[in-house]
C-alpha cells in the first residue's frame, strides 16, 4: 500500500494580533515567526512546499524553502476566506458593532456573508478543488502546505467527510500542524486519514 502525505501548517500570529483578517495582507509578527520556526524545528521530510500567496504564509514558506533547498509554489486558491467589510476587526469589536450579525454568520455563514465578503460555500468549493488537484499531483510524495485556519478547516471537513456546518468545530491555533495521509490501494482506490493535528512536530514521534 502506497502513501501520499501532505502536512498543513497554519501561519503564525500576524502583526496586529488575532483579527478577522481574511485577505488583509499583514505579515507575521516577531512572535509569529517564532511560532512557525518552533513548530517546524529541524524536521525536513518534504519534497517541496506549497503556500498561500498572502504574506503571513509565503514569507515563511520562502524562508523554509531557502533553508531546506526546496521549491516553493504559491497557489492563490489556498488564500483565506474574504471577510469583506469585517476584515481587520477583532471579534470583540464586531460584537460591539453588530452582535447579531456575528451570531448569524456563525450559525449560517452562507446566508449572512458580510458585505464584500466571500460566500462560505464558494470558499469551501475553491479550497476543495485546489486540494483535490494537489492530492492528484502528489502521488507518493510528502509535501508541506502553508496556509490559513479557514483553509485547514475546509480541508479537514473534506478529509473526514463531515458536514459543512461542522467547519467551526475545529480549533486551529497559530502554527498548528495537521498531517493528512492518503493510502493508495493496488486496485486504484484510496483512503484518507488525519494522522495528527497538533502544535509542533517535536511532540509526535512520526518519523
Amino acid at each position: 500500500m502506497q502513501e501520499t502525505i501532505i502536512d498543513l501548517i497554519r501561519h503564525g500570529e500576524p502583526i496586529g494580533g488575532t483579527r478577522l483578517r481574511g485577505t488583509q495582507d499583514d505579515p507575521l509578527s516577531e512572535l509569529g515567526w517564532k511560532q512557525m520556526r518552533a513548530a517546524i524545528g529541524e524536521h525536513k521530510p518534504w519534497q517541496d512546499i506549497v503556500s498561500s500567496p498572502l504574506l503571513r504564509c509565503q514569507n515563511f514558506a520562502h524562508e523554509l524553502g531557502d533553508k531546506l533547498k526546496l521549491s516553493v509554489t504559491l497557489n492563490d486558491q489556498f488564500r483565506e476566506i474574504g471577510f469583506g467589510e469585517w476584515e481587520g476587526m477583532t471579534t470583540k469589536e464586531l460584537m460591539v458593532r453588530d452582535k447579531e450579525a456575528l451570531q448569524n454568520y456563525w450559525q449560517d455563514p452562507d446566508q449572512h456573508t458580510p458585505a464584500g465578503g466571500e460566500r462560505m460555500s464558494d470558499f469551501v468549493s475553491r479550497v476543495h478543488n485546489a486540494w483535490e488537484t494537489l492530492v492528484d499531483k502528489s502521488d507518493e510524495q510528502h509535501r508541506l502546505l502553508v496556509c490559513h485556519g479557514g483553509v485547514i478547516r475546509a480541508i479537514l471537513v473534506k478529509v473526514l467527510d463531515m458536514p459543512l456546518d461542522k467547519l467551526w468545530n475545529f480549533d486551529v491555533p497559530y502554527a498548528n500542524i495537521s498531517r493528512i495521509v492518503y493510502h493508495r490501494f493496488p486496485n486504484g482506490g484510496q483512503a484518507a486519514q488525519l494522522r495528527f493535528h497538533q502544535r509542533q512536530f517535536q511532540t509526535f514521534p512520526f518519523e
